[in-house]
């Protein structure tokens, strides 16, 4: 069946198009249903060929056989009249033409077969075609979609590489850097951040104190003039 293998290569090909060209989905797909249905037009008029031949070979085979049945009449009308030569002669007519009908029988099988082969295939094909019609539809949407997301994607890409947010984000990348580094180079010398910030609070808590203090004396040296004065 070598019109299966010219449809499989149309649609090999076809497919390969659409891989190749997605800029419009919607019209690719539209022109590959096309195309499927130019080749299935193709595929009919090959089968309708084999069905007309088979159709042809049955009616050989019909007439054969009909033949065959006449000169069986005619032999036995020939041997009723006494006529053994008219008969013999009938007889052999029928045998070839019996002959003929056999052999036009065996090939009309194998015809039939083939031909109903054939007819499946077709409808085979047509149903693919019918589906492929109804997921169109979808297939374009999800395209479309596809599309869309991988624009989405390349436009979210070039925000996180060229915008004002990543510049930001890396400016200030850049400050947790130097300051990651002078505490780097504090603790090569010897200095520890967290005794760093325990001195620092403990210096506060005695200003504190000493605050607190002066301020007791300061009370004490204004009360006491006060207590004299009186």
């Amino acid at each position: 069946m070598s019109w299966l293998s010219q449809f499989s290569l149309v649609m090999r090909s076809s497919i390969t198009s659409l891989r190749e060209t997605v800029e419009d989905p919607e019209r690719m797909l539209y022109q590959l249903i096309i195309d499927m249905e130019n080749e299935m037009d193709r595929v009919r008029r090959s089968v309708a060929e084999a069905v007309a031949d088979e159709i042809l070979m049955r009616k050989r085979l019909d007439r054969e056989r009909g033949d065959a049945e006449s000169w069986s009449q005619r032999a036995m009308a020939a041997m009723k009249r006494n006529s053994e030569d008219s008969a013999r002669q009938a007889l052999e007519l029928k045998l070839a033409a019996t002959a003929r009908a056999d052999k036009l029988a065996e090939e009309h099988a194998k015809q039939q077969s083939e031909v109903a082969k054939l007819q499946s295939a077709v409808r085979d094909l047509e149903d693919k075609i019918r589906q492929a019609k109804q997921k169109k539809t979808m297939l374009s949407a999800r395209m479309a979609r596809a599309s869309s997301t991988q624009k989405i994607n390349e436009a979210l890409e070039r925000t996180h590489s060229q915008s004002a947010f990543a510049q930001f984000r890396r400016f200030e990348e850049k400050v947790e850097r130097q300051e990651a580094l002078g505490e780097a180079y504090d603790r090569m010398d010897g200095k520890d951040p967290d005794a760093a910030e325990l001195e620092r609070e403990m210096e506060a808590m005695e200003r504190k104190e000493q605050l607190a203090a002066e301020l007791a004396a300061l009370k004490a040296q204004v009360v006491a003039p006060a207590s004299t004065s009186e």
